[in-house]
């Protein structure tokens, strides 16, 4: 009997160490070329981040020739400020709406207890 649930052991081991392998090697191509993405959306980022800062000079240029150039990017940075706490509150609103996975927890837990009851 013992040697029974020594070779059930062994024999789930090496089965889910042969799924994680075939798991690995379906992935490898997907995971190269999501990268890839990964990266050029970055670059992209990046490029945008830069664009969007130009514009917003060039908003406060063309606000202060109507008002003193302080003023200008002083209301600039004001609604800036304004629309990254409006952002910032829509996201804390967002997540606090976020459950743990209950049923995954559930379902976990009593598998453990299924596996300690073969012992």
């Amino acid at each position: 009997m013992g040697q029974l649930v020594v070779d059930i052991k062994r024999d789930l081991t090496d089965l889910v160490k042969t799924e994680v392998a075939l798991a690995k090697a379906e992935l490898a191509d997907d995971a190269k070329a999501a990268g890839i993405g990964a990266g050029l959306f970055a670059g992209a980022a990046l490029f945008g981040f830069f664009a969007l800062m130009l514009l917003l000079v060039g908003g406060a240029l063309a606000l202060a020739l109507v008002l003193p150039t302080w003023a200008s990017f002083l209301i600039v940075g004001g609604v800036l400020v304004l629309l990254a706490g409006v952002l910032a509150l829509v996201g804390k609103g967002r997540i606090s709406k976020v459950k743990a996975p209950e049923r995954t927890i559930a379902t976990a837990k009593s598998s453990v207890q299924a596996l300690k009851g073969t012992r």
